[in-house]
């Protein structure tokens, strides 16, 4: 069947989910030597989501989807594609995304999982965003997925305060008034084995690494590169759309260290009251984070149709990549 060309795209819904299980900072005072006080001062976060043993990416994925079926009443049975962002998927093959459209049963769609850390919902946007534009496809399913605490070691003090799992999916359609307006992606590879999850090499650039396939961070290098390099890409990003920090109405950066967020913030003129934040409750939960943050502020009302909405995401690659959109639902 021949496909219509279509000028712009739109996302049409947004859907999250969090497991039930909390792990407070209580709880990894008693497994590691930390405090609640220590770890909210270095991070924010005071609790985070555990899925279930039974539990993986995939599973968490679909609940995002019903979820925005049930909000806003969209039907997915038609989608014609799915991209996945996770680093930490059931299993390398099949992907994730495949997974999601078994458990949905949706039928004749194409599904993809890409891997960008950190940056993978932001970098799925700019995925479905081009291939709408292409006119080839008409609706495509964005979804962020983790289960970090999985490949988490919780006797590593320095990392296991850090991670939550979650999912939250946003559904993208072609037509509308585009809500996507700019965008912008780099990447500082020599700098991945800052923050890794093993594979089949042991190395990254040189350097040893550790096999275990846990996530392993040298929290003092990302944090370095991100107060430089990240600051200066999403100045870039306004300075080229030709937007000032005045005129965003949110910031959604990856929610990796409240303190992070909050130097951003500075760095770049944007008021630490615009940027929306999940960390508190829900921990770093990479390429879950930014849409957790932002449907907190769907939900309750601070985000409004026609509201400028800058989401940015960094973290392991060393990748970053944002997207300036004009929020319409």
């Amino acid at each position: 069947m021949e496909k219509q060309l279509q000028s712009n795209s739109a996302i049409t819904a947004i859907g999250t989910y969090i497991p039930e299980k909390v792990l407070s900072n209580a709880d990894l005072e008693r497994i590691v030597e930390t405090s609640d006080e220590w770890i909210v001062q270095r991070t924010g976060i005071r609790e985070r989501r555990i899925a279930a043993n039974d539990q993986f990416t995939s599973d968490l994925c679909i609940r995002a989807v019903r979820n925005m079926q049930e909000r806003y009443g969209v039907e997915v049975e038609d989608v014609d594609y799915i991209i996945v962002a996770t680093s930490t998927p059931d299993n390398v093959i099949p992907s994730v995304a495949a997974q999601v459209q078994a458990g949905l049963g949706i039928r004749h769609c194409g599904a993809i999982d890409i891997q960008a850390a950190c940056a993978g919902f932001t970098s799925a946007i700019q995925l479905a965003n081009g291939l709408l534009l292409s006119g080839v496809y008409r609706k495509i399913l964005v979804i962020g997925g983790e289960t970090l605490s999985k490949v988490t070691n919780y006797e590593d003090r320095t990392t296991c305060i850090l991670f939550g799992d979650g999912a939250g999916a946003f559904l993208m359609e072609a037509g509308g008034d585009g809500d996507i307006l700019a965008i912008s992606a780099q990447t500082d590879g020599a700098g991945g084995h800052h923050v890794y999850r093993s594979g089949l090499s042991p190395v990254i650039n040189a350097a040893d690494i550790d096999t275990t396939s846990r996530i392993v961070q040298n929290g003092r290098e990302v944090y370095k590169w991100a107060l430089s390099h990240v600051s200066e890409g999403i100045a870039g990003l306004l300075k080229d759309s030709s937007y000032t920090p005045s005129q965003i109405n949110w910031f959604v950066p990856h929610n990796a260290n409240q303190r992070i967020i909050d130097a951003l913030c500075e760095r770049t003129g944007i008021s630490e009251q615009q940027a929306l934040s999940s960390i508190e409750h829900y921990g770093n939960t990479s390429a879950a984070s930014i849409p957790l943050a932002l449907d907190a502020a769907v939900r309750d009302g601070r985000v409004l149709p026609g509201h400028l909405l800058l989401l940015y995401g960094f973290g392991g690659g060393l990748t970053q990549s944002g997207v300036l959109l004009r929020w319409s639902i």
